[in-house]
């Protein structure tokens, strides 16, 4: 392995009352070596019947030069952007603010995932494509907001914790279109 050397020259030394008459021992020449590194790589080990999906996915989510589009605000909050430009925040106008969204030109070449809020999962944009649909032709992966805000955390000190989706398989089940093996046997 090929190694690099480089000089560093001493610190100039300040000529101060304080240091007059003080010996110094500082070597003039300090040598550092460095030895380069190969960079870290990444290796994924997943054991189940979806490794290969959940590789690719992770391969795809970190996807160098690309991002992640945060589309999981709650209506409120879309509302509120809603209303500063003038529009009342109804189903309809934040499907048409989301559809802009997810139609950008060439929004897949700059985004590798979307996370979206729970009424965005089943929605279509104005010209009836799934938005989901409209992610993935974008090779985009969509993941759905799983918290519904923060709640007090019982028996502590101003403490909270996230509310997670009780209807979290459902919203898999939807998602994924797989079957759902419940524990007594029942599939949905």
């Amino acid at each position: 392995m090929a190694s690099t050397s480089l000089l560093k020259s001493s610190p100039v030394v300040d000529k101060s009352e304080f240091i007059k008459g003080q010996i110094l021992c500082q070597p003039s020449i300090s040598v550092i070596r460095c030895h380069p590194i190969s960079a870290p790589s990444l290796t994924v080990r997943a054991a189940s019947a979806y490794a290969d999906e959940l590789v690719k996915t992770a391969k795809t989510i970190a996807s160098p030069g690309r991002g992640i589009l945060a589309m999981d605000e709650l209506n409120a909050t879309c509302g509120k952007r809603l209303a500063s430009i003038g529009l009342e925040n109804t189903e309809a106008n934040r499907q048409a603010y989301r559809t802009l969204l997810v139609t950008a030109p060439s929004l897949g070449e700059y985004i590798s995932g979307s996370i979206l809020f729970e009424e965005t999962l089943y929605q279509s944009t104005v010209d009836g494509r799934k938005m989901v649909d409209v992610l993935v032709e974008q090779n985009i992966v969509p993941g759905i907001k799983v918290d519904k805000g923060l709640v007090p955390l019982a028996g502590s000190n101003d403490e909270s914790w996230a509310k997670v989706l009780m209807a979290l398989p459902l919203a898999l089940l939807l998602t994924t279109n797989k079957e759902l093996a419940l524990p007594n046997g029942v599939s949905l």
